[in-house]
């Protein structure tokens, strides 16, 4: 997904040379994020620079140094704190006119520019099947571990309009939601 987070947000703002990566410090998968994500940058003429936060301080300080330089961007990363802090870090990318990816579609309903996710609706219907399935007496244990198959892209236009982007009309095209 790390490839994917900043070939959508270099669409956006191609003007972009840095992207600032919030993860949880103390949560390991932001590692392996960041490391995808760094992997892909190259090729995308992108740095990329990790702001590992554990709290709203942190967040406030971390995106406002990083800030101080042009051409920047951020990606949030999945973690339970991005989500309790998901208006301030919605507010903080407005404030210092950063375009920002998401890893959920409530960041962009609550005023983020864009956000590029598993689908959680077809998560559940998924489910609905292995639950199916155990109550016709197949063992939990015996059941596959599966990824999510279903990705959504939203896009707040009424944002990228208050940080000056023109969203790509094949961008819009692609996007399974735009609010306006």
């Amino acid at each position: 997904m790390g490839g994917k987070f900043l070939e959508l947000l270099k669409q956006l703002a191609p003007g972009m040379t840095r992207a600032a990566i919030i993860r949880d410090a103390g949560n390991p998968t932001g590692i392996g994020q960041f490391g995808a994500i760094q992997t892909a940058a190259p090729s995308f003429g992108v740095e990329v620079r990790p702001l590992d936060v554990r709290d709203a301080g942190e967040i406030e300080r971390a995106v406002a140094s990083f800030a101080r330089s042009s051409n920047g961007g951020m990606i949030v990363t999945a973690s339970a704190l991005a989500q309790r802090h998901r208006d301030p870090l919605i507010a903080l990318a407005a404030r210092h006119k950063l375009p920002a990816l998401y890893f959920d579609r409530t960041f962009v309903a609550n005023g983020g520019l864009v956000s590029y996710g598993t689908d959680y609706l077809d998560q559940y219907r998924r489910a609905a099947g292995y639950v199916d399935r155990i109550l016709k007496g197949e063992k939990p244990a015996d059941l596959p571990v599966q990824a999510p198959t279903k990705y959504e892209l939203v896009i707040n236009l009424k944002t990228a309009k208050a940080l000056g982007l023109d969203v790509p009309p094949t961008l819009l095209a692609r996007a399974d939601e735009v609010i306006e």
